[in-house]
């Protein structure tokens, strides 16, 4: 009895699953936060894409006009919407998120302001820098972006800057104790480089849906 207990001490054979029983978790739940914060990593960099992307759209977008300046339409803010969701693909931004277009320009007394402003998405998420109008009179509104009064975005008479703001909820992919619900919050800023009339948005026959900031879908 003593020798065959001994003999059973002394065997090896199952240390390794012993092992691989102990460490599994611990390689397991670092897998699984390592794929959480790559996914993370992609959908911030995504989003920012789509900010950036929305933003070079609309400052391009015109709609020429016989012996006139070209105009911007609704229906091209709409297709830029349209574009984001559906280069956002499996993120879907405008189901989880919002965009927030603003159009940075001067006002007559040569101070900024943001001349319009449309938005799409569900979440009731405002621009960080104020609604349409904001700016009218007067020289107080500093312009829009990041940082001091000094270090914010501002445009030149004449021109506009076509702002877009995006916020997006990320979900995680296995569970919440990993990477939870995250707010990706992205700014884009692009001058409208060629002519266009910058005096309002048209809506021409067959008029489009105006995506005004009081409104909260994604269609």
């Amino acid at each position: 009895m003593y020798m065959k207990l001994k003999k059973l001490l002394d065997r090896e054979d199952g240390a390794i699953i012993v092992e691989l029983a102990y460490s599994l978790p611990i390689f397991l739940g670092l897998g699984i936060t390592g794929i959480e914060f790559s996914s993370l990593a992609i959908a911030h960099m995504e989003i920012s894409q789509i900010a950036i992307t929305t933003a070079d759209n609309l400052s391009r977008a015109k709609n020429a006009v016989p012996l006139a300046l070209p105009q911007l339409r609704e229906h091209d803010v709409n297709d830029a919407f349209t574009g984001a969701q559906i280069q956002s693909a499996e993120l879907a931004v405008l189901n989880n998120g919002r965009i927030v277009v603003s159009s940075l320009q001067r006002n007559n007394a040569g101070g900024q302001w943001i001349a319009w402003q449309r938005c799409k998405g569900v979440r009731n998420v405002a621009s960080a820098y104020g609604v349409q109008g904001t700016g009218a009179t007067g020289t107080a509104f500093p312009g829009m972006g990041p940082g001091t009064n000094a270090q914010k975005i501002q445009v030149e008479a004449g021109g506009a800057i076509i702002f877009v703001e995006v916020t997006y909820i990320y979900r995680p992919l296995v569970a919440s104790s990993f990477v939870g619900n995250t707010t990706i919050r992205k700014e884009a800023a692009f001058y409208v480089r060629d002519d266009r009339d910058l005096t309002q948005i048209y809506n021409p026959n067959p008029s489009a849906p105006v995506a005004t900031c009081n409104l909260f879908t994604a269609t």
